[in-house]
């Protein structure tokens, strides 16, 4: 299911139009649903850390990872719901190209106050091309 409604009111237009920092990076969502959510980051020449390789810089690819980990535990509630970040790891496994990249999060864990999701990042162009890997913990407060 495309753009997961809840209660009338859609998740995908609340990431891609309602928040100003995803938006302002033109983040879109590609599939959403309860406990897994796929966003696509469009390529950016202001997204490149380093111009030698060139290569992506090391904090978009970790935007990508929270903010699609988040959205796979929002999705598991209902978009009233508040998430923010307690924690969150990423491991950088190779540079990301001067291209889009895809994540992938998937919810490992969801209590009454917290969740925890696994998330991938990839080239747009190769999903077996695995840039990082990243694991956050997200606060979950329930409005009733």
């Amino acid at each position: 299911m495309k753009g997961a409604d809840m209660q009338g009111i859609n998740m995908q237009e609340v990431i891609e139009e309602g928040i100003p920092f995803d938006k302002f990076l033109g983040l879109k969502v590609e599939h959403i649903e309860h406990g897994f959510a796929k966003l696509r980051l469009p390529f950016r020449e202001e997204f490149i850390g380093d111009p030698r390789r060139p290569a992506l810089h090391g904090g978009v690819i970790s935007m990508l990872i929270d903010t699609c980990g988040g959205s796979a535990v929002w999705a598991s509630g209902n978009v009233e719901d508040r998430v923010a970040t307690i924690d969150m790891r990423v491991d950088y496994l190779r540079p990301a190209g001067p291209e889009d990249l895809i994540a992938e999060a998937r919810v490992r864990l969801l209590g009454s106050r917290v969740g925890n999701a696994q998330v991938i990042v990839y080239s747009a162009s190769d999903p077996e091309l695995i840039v990082a890997e990243g694991r956050a913990v997200y606060n979950v407060r329930k409005v009733k």
